[in-house]
């Protein structure tokens, strides 16, 4: 189930990602064609005035005939290149304002920066088509430069200019041109302008796809607590059964001692290990909690060794009681410190395990030592975790839930006392308990 989750997640973020890839290139062909819309309406709206761009600077007739004039003069070598050229960048520089003006006048409603330009492509004397230029030139330009044109138009005409020539310019002679000219446009600010009028759609758009990443994220986040959620109940369900095998065990064993023979012993053994499986099952509907200050006395830790010990025949249990007489401890929660802790060290390979307790000035101190496997430093900050389980290569190396030793530290912290532990990898573990305690 988590591997196919995890394919869902996958598959989640693969849509997410498609989504986003369509809807960028939504925008960016949405962002072409406004773009596209804009220059159709600034060329549509100049095209009736492009053959007037002529008649917009400080050119008069006699100015038109001054450049037709140039034109012929050139093609008769009259006058050198440098000068033909010359008369272009005058006539360029002194009609820039005027130009600029017209053209900023036209989109000042629409708030259009609009650079434009009249470039001639070639220009051609006819009949005899020499070419008067190698290069296009660029005969109008308003103040701002146009350097990527978003869009052009061209045009072919033909001008024709009459001089006169012989003595007493009684000749006349009539020179033909043929120009081909381009007409450049630019929007400078047509990005800004495009995105203030796409400025709901990207909103909108932005707003789906929040909606979307977040929902996504929501999704995963409970889904990941579900996971752990559905991983702690498969390892409660796989595992209860072993956290009752102690008491039932002992229960078995006492069965099968009764049968041989009859021993009144074994009667209040079975008592207890009743009163283990009921509070057993306590603990697992909700963490220990000390309801009421009963106490302890000096015998009940000898029953909760010869338990040990009877359930356990492989394995030695010594126990040094240096304790007082009587102890204002719960008996039950003591009991299940003691055992807890033994039988964690039992499923770790412990074949001896040493209990040693003592009173010192109202504190009680109770040390567990056993020849065990032992466990790395890096494993110690964690086994008093909830359901922590010590793993080599990421497999649990014995069964159980990983709440004995949360619960043995969770008793001792309701007392105000602490838990202490080291521990050698095949040498063993010694855990080290501190309990005040006042009358």
């Amino acid at each position: 189930m988590i591997s196919r989750s995890k394919y869902l997640v996958w598959l989640f973020a693969g849509l997410f990602l498609l989504l986003l890839g369509i809807q960028v290139y939504f925008m960016y062909k949405t962002y072409q064609v406004k773009k596209r819309e804009i220059y159709t309406s600034v060329l549509s709206k100049i095209t009736k005035h492009i053959d007037d761009l002529e008649d917009l600077g400080e050119l008069d007739e006699q100015d038109k005939k001054s450049s037709k004039n140039i034109l012929t003069k050139y093609a008769h070598k009259e006058i050198s290149k440098k000068e033909f050229l010359n008369y272009f960048t005058e006539n360029r520089n002194k009609t820039r304002n005027k130009l600029s003006y017209y053209i900023d006048s036209q989109f000042k409603k629409e708030g259009y920066n609009v650079a434009a330009r009249i470039v001639y492509l070639s220009i051609i004397s006819i009949p005899d088509s020499t070419k008067l230029i190698k290069d296009p030139i660029i005969f109008y330009e308003t103040n701002n430069k146009v350097e990527q044109p978003g869009v052009s138009q061209t045009g072919k005409w033909e001008t024709k200019s009459t001089s006169t020539s012989g003595e007493n310019n009684t000749y006349e002679k009539t020179d033909s041109f043929l120009i081909r000219s381009k007409t450049d446009f630019e929007i400078l600010n047509i990005n800004i302008i495009v995105f203030k009028e796409l400025t709901l759609l990207i909103l909108c758009c932005i707003a789906i796809l929040l909606s979307v990443l977040i929902l996504y994220i929501f999704t995963v986040n409970n889904l990941i607590k579900q996971q752990k959620q559905v991983e702690v109940l498969h390892t409660v369900v796989d595992n209860i059964s072993h956290e009752f095998k102690t008491p039932i065990a002992t229960l078995k064993i006492a069965s099968k001692t009764l049968k041989k023979e009859y021993n009144p012993e074994i009667f209040p053994l079975i008592d207890r290990q009743i009163s283990r499986l009921e509070d057993l099952m306590l603990q697992l509907h909700a963490e220990e909690t000390i309801e009421e200050n009963s106490k302890i006395y000096r015998e009940d830790w000898d029953f909760f060794v010869n338990d040990l010990a009877f359930t356990y025949p492989d394995t030695v249990f010594k126990l040094n009681n240096f304790s007082s007489d009587v102890l204002p401890f719960d008996k039950k929660l003591m009991e299940t410190v003691i055992k807890n802790l033994c039988e964690n060290s039992v499923k770790y390979g412990a074949s001896k395990i040493l209990i040693e307790l003592k009173t010192i000035q109202n504190k009680l101190e109770i040390t567990i030592s056993d020849n065990g496997i032992g466990m790395e430093k890096k494993e110690l900050n964690s086994i008093f975790e909830k359901f922590y389980r010590i793993q080599s290569n990421n497999i649990h190396n014995s069964k159980g839930l990983g709440l004995g030793l949360f619960f043995v530290k969770k008793i001792i912290e309701n007392y105000n006392g602490k838990i202490e532990v080291s521990s050698v990898v095949n040498e063993g573990t010694i855990f080290k308990i501190f309990i005040p305690y006042e009358y």
